[in-house]
């Protein structure tokens, strides 16, 4: 029997073989795609970690020098120059430190090299022959002039210094030059022909004033204008005098302020007269004042540059700092400002700057300390000699020093002081400043003289910058967080797809665009209808309420009319509707209570200050750019609460009202918060807004309808103008420094926060 056995043809299988090569490769491919994305990654995070940190110490490198102090080289010293007998009376020095200048008691000047001391020339004031000089005082360093006091009631003022000129080899050649600002010959200052003891003097444009003791104790004022013919060269003398009383009978010190205006005499071991000499013919006494406490001695006496600020030195090496405050009306009282840190041993003298508000003084140690008044800051201390320090100088620029010592040594040096005006205390805390009432805040970084106090404090422009955030988030937040909340979980699908891009667009628009309208168009308009947009605001959500409320009192059949998810487009009329209603009544409610100007009455009679571009219309505006930012951000983790999460809460038989606020909106919180820190973080650095719409004014003041000044802002502003290099320059760096950091810590704890909502809340 034959077995047939038939077979069925089946098509042919893939090796295995053949799939594994597949899914080898392709597996291959993943895990190279992976590796390669991991380390683009990686890249691109450490990318921006480096990005971030160059920044940062790019800043950093910028600031660091403020803080450093004073460097001190070329330090030398050699015996002065001229007759060691003699004492000196002025010790100055060219820009370059070529040069320096040694005014003795005798009336020889000598020039001589600033670093060896070599003598190059030397010169002698014209005084009349077989007059001996008993006195000698120095006026404002930048005039350069000094005054020499003759035993015959006399005076010699001369302004000594350099002329510069280049030879036929465009060589830098150095000449000595003297002049006579109040003429060549002597000038009278006591008629009666007595010796002048002691001396005070200060010469300018509008002329030269000398003030002396004589040697029978009475004290005598000379007033001295010049005039000069341009064409012919006569000299017109105007010589006013006058015998000042009342008087001290023991004055150790004179000295007279830089604008001719006012004397000070300093009787015994403490007391200082003041008098007003702006008509030198009847000079007036102000007021007496004791400058020190029972147990010291004022032992020295100078005047800063601009002859405002009195610096004082006693016995046990204390040093303050005394200028004029004023009171009542026009009325000045010399009030103590400021103590600095003492020197070793006791003042012997004091110099101050030719421009600056620094100082140096000198003590019977052989000890030399450098100041600055403004930032109260002890620059650097040197003991130079183990003899008392007779006389100090500086060369125009404050870029040296020069001490002469009892033993007839002089020490000089070069010094890098580029930023003496800062420290932490002028830069974060209230200072007292020259013609001000009182300790302040101020950012004054320029002004138009040479007088000019440095105010660089930071503080005003930090304020500002966080009152420009805090009146941001106050707008934005509300707006942003409720908004987000009702579009992600109430509105409609369709709805939403409308109004979500919508207000993701706005955040394209250009903040200049916006701050452009908030200065021009808002500012004047809420200016204009204050009562009414006050109003407006305070009632806003008032309207969202009492809307709401009428909406549910309406029948059901005619709420069903409206679809779900729809009824907040029966909001936008009402609104319309409430502003319009606001600000038409706000007219009449600012004539029947703020006569008819509710700005003039907040400044006039309220003693509220009032500016046009205030801190409500940078609000509004900023809170109009910001809001986007965390509408966007905080819907999006609204939106993204997975849906199992809802509708078990509501299958459970929680309330959607219930299931938004214990389930969703915990949830969503790590989400919710990033938004409102990114959105903060937007406001801090913000700059146009702030720059067009606010009057930016850098003060310290909360008011919703003042002004300010945020440190973006000031950067803006000031740093086309700032000197590369300079203080400002470098302080504006520290701005954006402060910024940075700032950014940085809000950042860093905003994560920290958003890390711990997520961990609380991950397993809802």
């Amino acid at each position: 029997m034959t077995v047939m056995i038939m077979s069925t043809t089946q098509a042919p299988e893939t090796p295995r073989s053949l799939t594994a090569a597949s899914v080898d490769r392709a597996m291959g491919r993943r895990l190279w795609t992976d590796r390669w994305f991991k380390h683009f990654m990686t890249a691109g995070g450490l990318g921006v970690i480096i990005a971030i940190s160059a920044i940062f110490f790019y800043l950093a490198s910028v600031v660091i020098p403020l803080f450093l102090p004073p460097s001190v080289d070329r330090a030398t010293q050699f015996a002065v120059p001229g007759s060691a007998g003699q004492p000196a009376v002025a010790l100055q020095a060219d820009e370059r430190l070529e040069e320096l200048v040694r005014v003795q008691a005798d009336g020889t000047v000598v020039y001589a090299d600033f670093f060896s001391g070599a003598v190059h020339a030397t010169r002698r004031l014209e005084l009349p022959p077989g007059v001996a000089v008993t006195s000698h005082a120095l006026a404002d360093r930048a005039s350069r002039t000094v005054a020499l006091g003759l035993a015959d009631g006399r005076a010699v003022v001369a302004k000594i210094g350099f002329k510069t000129s280049f030879d036929a080899q465009a060589r830098r050649v150095i000449e000595p030059e003297i002049e006579y600002p109040a003429g060549q010959a002597p000038i009278t200052v006591d008629p009666q022909g007595r010796a002048l003891v002691r001396l005070a003097v200060q010469s300018g444009s509008d002329g030269t004033t000398l003030a002396a003791v004589t040697e029978d104790g009475r004290l005598v004022l000379m007033g001295i204008t010049v005039e000069r013919n341009p064409i012919t060269g006569a000299e017109t003398v105007d010589a006013r005098s006058a015998e000042v009383q009342p008087a001290p009978s023991d004055i150790r010190m004179l000295l007279v302020e830089f604008k001719q205006r006012e004397l000070f005499a300093l009787a015994g071991a403490r007391e200082l007269w003041r008098y007003d000499i702006g008509n030198k013919a009847a000079p007036q006494l102000l007021e007496k004042v004791t400058l020190t406490s029972s147990d010291q001695r004022v032992t020295a006496l100078t005047l800063l540059s601009g002859g405002y600020s009195l610096i004082v030195g006693t016995d046990k090496g204390q040093l303050a700092q005394w200028f004029p405050v004023r009171e009542e009306g026009t009325r000045f009282k010399l009030t103590h400002i400021r103590d600095f840190a003492p020197m070793p041993g006791a003042i012997t003298v004091l110099e101050p700057e030719y421009n600056r508000k620094g100082f140096m003084a000198g003590d019977d140690k052989g000890n030399l300390g450098s100041y600055f008044a403004t930032s109260k800051r002890l620059l650097f201390q040197r003991q130079l000699s183990t003899q008392p320090i007779v006389r100090l100088g500086y060369p125009p620029r404050g870029n040296a020093y020069l001490a002469e010592d009892a033993a007839g040594r002089l020490h000089v040096a070069h010094v890098e002081n580029d930023y003496p005006e800062v420290s932490f205390y002028s830069t974060w805390q209230k200072v007292w400043y020259e013609s001000y009432e009182e300790p302040a805040y101020v950012w004054q970084s320029s002004a138009a003289n040479a007088d000019f106090e440095p105010k660089f404090s930071l503080a005003p422009l930090t304020f500002g910058t966080l009152k420009a955030a805090f009146y941001a988030m106050i707008v934005a937040v509300p707006l942003a967080l409720l908004g987000a909340i009702y579009t992600a979980y109430f509105m409609s699908p369709k709805v939403r797809g409308l109004v979500k891009p919508t207000i993701e667009v706005m955040e394209a628009l250009p903040t200049v665009i916006l701050g452009f309208l908030a200065g021009l168009w808002l500012a004047p308009f809420v200016e204009n209808n204050l009562a009414g947009v006050l109003l407006a605001i305070f009632t806003f959500p008032l309207t969202f309420f009492v809307a709401a409320w009428l909406f549910y009192l309406l029948p059901e059949r005619i709420r069903l009319l409206v679809p779900p998810g729809w009824e907040a487009g029966m909001l936008i009329p009402v609104l319309m509707v409430q502003i319009w209603l606001c600000l038409a009544v706000g007219h009449p409610i600012e004539a029947a209570f703020f006569g008819g100007d509710m700005p003039n009455w907040l400044s006039n009679v309220a003693g509220i200050k009032f500016e046009q571009r205030n801190s409500l219309v940078v609000g509004i505006a900023m809170g109009f750019a910001v809001t986007p930012t965390i509408f966007s951000i905080a819907e999006d983790a609204v939106f993204s609460v997975p849906k199992h999460l809802t509708t078990g809460s509501l299958a459970l038989g929680a309330t959607p009202w219930q299931t938004l606020t214990r389930v969703v909106l915990l949830t969503a919180s790590p989400g919710i918060f990033s938004a409102i820190m990114i959105g903060l973080g937007r406001a801090v650095g913000e700059t146009m807004i702030v720059l067009m719409a606010t009057g930016n004014t850098a003060v310290m003041d909360f008011s919703i309808f003042t002004g300010f000044r945020t440190l973006s802002a000031n950067i803006g502003v000031e740093m086309p103008e700032a000197g590369v290099g300079e203080t400002h320059y470098r302080l504006l760096f520290l701005s954006a420094l402060v910024l940075f950091a700032f950014t940085f810590v809000v950042n860093t704890i905003a994560e920290l926060v958003r890390q711990r909502l997520r961990q609380r809340y991950q397993t809802i």
